[in-house]
């Protein structure tokens, strides 16, 4: 009789999904939303699936760098934004001549 060892499921599925979501926020142009939650996968990924390792850790850098994109567009359209309403103001009416 053969004696067959159990079968382990060496579970790749959160470090996977991190990935695919760090990719398609950069390439898409995804909202804040799909990084963070790709962020949040990858972390619990590299602790709990040792064979995705190497896919959370790009998931994680590839959604670290879709949130910063997003945050500095943020700034630059706010910043745009009141330039375009500081150009709108009358200063002589302000200082009163």
């Amino acid at each position: 009789m053969t004696a067959y060892g159990t079968i382990t499921h060496h579970g790749t599925g959160k470090g996977t999904a991190s990935l695919l979501l760090g990719i398609l926020s950069l390439l898409a142009g995804w909202t804040l939303i799909a990084p963070l939650v790709g962020l949040i996968l990858g972390i619990s990924s590299r602790g709990s699936e040792p064979f995705a390792r190497g896919r959370a850790g790009w998931g994680i850098f590839l959604n670290i760098l879709a949130m910063i994109g997003w945050v500095i567009a943020f700034v630059l359209l706010a910043a745009a934004g009141v330039t375009v309403t500081l150009g709108n103001v009358d200063l002589g009416a302000l200082v009163g001549g």
